[in-house]
């Protein structure tokens, strides 16, 4: 038997298959089974394997695994395997407590203890670090006190690390080095830790202790996690579909647009499921049309559910296909009837045809405009359409971290960059002199100065407007900021608002990043440009998905 032929243990052959890896060169071939052993984890959650060399990318598979799978699609540096058979399993594997987990995409690590997740996020974070921002991490240790984690790699890929996920960047990223970075399931990663069973209060740190001496490099602490991972989402956003029955409505089935009738999600506030149920019920007996994407035609779109977690309070929004609503009136009397804690019902109109939630125009149906909760001791009214953290128990440890951080003493100037709805700026404005928020999207703005009013912060001011041209300008009118703090999109801080960060030089930068691939690349300049970046802690602010959200501070480098 020759080499190629022996490396491929219960695989099925074929004429046309094993042509079809000869002609591409490749030591597999679709529709072949291959028995893989898991050695890491792609920042999507997907197990990485190797047959020959070639990578397998495996939904579902944990490292330390070896499975059978079956070979779905090839390409030339990588393919896609499906899942068949577990020939050994990993220690952190359980069976997912949701019914739908393996249709919903929703979800992505239900099937891995909750300890394991926020290890991997942990050293998801490390990994991006040190391959995307070249930077040093120190070796401390175990992140996570008194667990028990084998070796096997929860990380550990080139392809754990790659900043985007098209298929450019998947050539790349399988054809670096492909040697498992973890040395075992390192520290506990994610994003807060209180919930990890190892007894830790919210927020604790239970990374390197005082008495520990890291080698020189950057400190990444255990990621935070929660005491109970479950529950937490205080929004949801379900779009609408139709069957014979009527009216359906849950979450879109990985990687397609085919709706997944849902009727609990174990990740959102149970309130959220109820109202969605009934507002689902009241829809199909008053006749209600669900949209269809395909036609264009159709009515509802998506029911959007917020609620306070302090205050109780909760909001409707129904985006439509149009700005007409038969037997409105029947519809807000029922919901008014059957759900008591709703005090506002809205209509958002989105008629176009685009896979983007919210349209351009929402009115207030029934009720009030806004509805109020709390993060810590700061008092937000919430709109329709306000971005909120939808994770308050983590959003609060998350500010906490960025309070830390940033050594406020209370007689600091903060500039607040990507300031939103001013969640950060009203949470160091309760420890600052005073603080500026900048933000591009003006209904943010107004939003955020009605929230330093309902607080009384006069000290807390806001600019709409771009931050890398408005801090400038506040620069040459003479403010200086002892502290900035970013907390930019998905794709980054613009590098001209880190140039212009590199210009003020504040002795402190707080990076508040819910991507840690952009987060490493714009660390990268911020120390080429003279600052030492002394601690990261990753955040688990969305437990069971493949999310994490880091704090970073950056010091001066006199």
């Amino acid at each position: 038997m020759n080499k190629k032929r022996s490396g491929r243990e219960s695989r099925r052959s074929s004429k046309p298959a094993a042509a079809s890896a000869a002609i591409a060169d490749l030591p597999v071939a679709k529709n072949d089974e291959v028995i893989l052993e898991i050695i890491g984890m792609t920042h999507d959650g997907e197990g990485v394997g190797r047959v020959e060399g070639y990578t397998l990318f495996v939904q579902g598979a944990l490292p330390g695994e070896k499975v059978r799978a079956k070979v779905l699609k090839t390409k030339k540096q990588y393919g896609y395997a499906k899942l068949l058979e577990l020939v050994e399993r990993s220690q952190h594997r359980i069976a997912p407590p949701c019914p739908i987990y393996d249709q919903c995409g929703g979800c992505q690590l239900q099937h891995m203890d909750y300890t394991a997740q926020l290890e991997w996020k942990r050293q998801l974070v490390i990994d991006n670090l040190e391959r995307i921002g070249k930077l040093r991490v120190a070796r401390e240790g175990s992140g996570v006190e008194g667990a028990s984690l084998a070796a096997g790699g929860l990380s550990g890929q080139a392809d754990a690390a790659a900043a985007g996920q098209n298929e450019s960047d998947r050539e790349a990223q399988v054809s670096g080095d492909h040697r498992n970075n973890s040395t075992g399931l390192h520290q506990e990663p994610g994003d807060d830790i209180s919930g990890t069973g190892l007894h830790d209060e919210p927020g604790a740190d239970i990374g390197t202790g005082p008495h520990q001496e890291p080698e020189a490099g950057i400190i990444v602490r255990s990621t935070l996690g929660m005491n109970e991972p479950w529950r937490y989402r205080n929004k949801s956003q379900v779009p609408i579909g139709v069957t014979e029955g009527g009216l359906i409505g849950g979450f879109y089935a990985r990687g397609s647009h085919r709706i997944v009738d849902m009727e609990t999600c174990l990740i959102q506030h149970e309130q959220n499921d109820e109202v969605v149920r009934r507002v689902k019920a009241i829809g199909r007996r008053l006749g209600i049309t669900a949209y269809d994407e395909e036609s264009g035609q159709g009515l509802l779109r998506h029911v959007v559910v917020k609620i306070g977690f302090a205050t109780g309070e909760m909001m409707i929004v129904l985006v439509t296909n149009g700005e007409r609503i038969p037997r409105m009136n029947e519809w807000i009397t029922a919901i008014r009837e059957e759900l008591p804690a709703v005090v506002s019902v809205c209509q958002n109109i989105n008629t176009r045809k685009t896979n983007v939630i919210f349209g351009d125009v929402t009115r207030v149906l029934w009720g009030r405009e806004v509805i109020h909760d709390y993060i810590g001791d700061v008092k937000f009214a919430i709109s329709a359409r306000s971005f909120y953290q939808v994770n308050p128990a983590q959003t609060e440890v998350l500010y906490g971290k960025t309070v830390e951080y940033a050594g406020l003493t209370g007689e600091e100037t903060v500039i607040d960059a990507y300031c939103g709805i001013g969640t950060i700026s009203l949470f160091l404005g309760q420890h600052a002199k005073k603080v500026y928020g900048v933000e591009i999207v003006k209904e943010a703005i107004e939003d955020a100065r009605a929230n330093a009013e309902l607080n009384g912060m006069a000290h807390v001011e806001f600019e709409v407007g771009a931050s890398e041209d408005v801090i400038p300008r506040w620069k040459e009118q003479g403010i200086e900021a002892d502290v900035i703090v970013i907390d930019p999109p998905r794709k980054g801080c613009d590098p001209r608002l880190l140039e212009t960060i590199l210009q003020m030089k504040p002795e402190r930068v707080v990076y508040v990043s819910c991507n840690p691939s952009t987060l490493a690349r714009d660390l990268r300049v911020l120390e080429d440009g003279g600052y030492r970046t002394a601690e990261v802690t990753p955040v688990d602010m969305f437990p069971h998905t493949v999310h994490v959200e880091s704090v970073a501070l950056l010091v001066r480098d006199n």
